[in-house]
């Protein structure tokens, strides 16, 4: 069967997280194989997202924290700040139109972070959709 947009992002979500986490502890992970561990069949969307969110990671944090107010990205928690990344990089990379990537970011938010990451996500998107198009 398969997996819709939304939960195809949720995929990345984890992946971008596994990948996080192995980074912060020395143990560089492969991509690939986290990629792999994480979907049954090879999928374009999820290599896009998840390749585009690590080549400009730079990128997107620092666009994110232009738009965060005394805080930044890497203070909030890893499952938020990955889905913030990923709604930035189709934001700015993407076609997927502006509402689809605010409204998949809260929902992904409302599921694996609190109140306060999913308000500041929501504003900082709006933020760059504002701003920055």
């Amino acid at each position: 069967m398969a997996l819709t947009r939304s939960e195809l992002r949720e995929k990345c979500m984890i992946i971008l997280y596994q990948n996080d986490i192995l980074n912060k502890n020395k143990n560089d992970g492969d991509i690939d194989t986290i990629i792999k561990e994480n979907l049954d069949i090879e999928n374009d969307f999820v290599k896009e997202i998840v390749y585009g969110v690590i080549t400009h990671f730079n990128e997107l944090d620092s666009l994110c924290n232009k738009y965060m107010k005394n805080w930044t990205i890497d203070r909030i928690d890893k499952t938020g700040a990955a889905i913030l990344r990923i709604a930035t990089y189709e934001l700015k990379y993407t076609d997927t139109p502006s509402l689809v990537v605010i409204n998949e970011a809260i929902e992904l938010a409302k599921k694996y972070s609190d109140e306060e990451v999913r308000k500041m996500i929501n504003a900082v998107l709006d933020k760059i959709i504002n701003e920055e198009e």
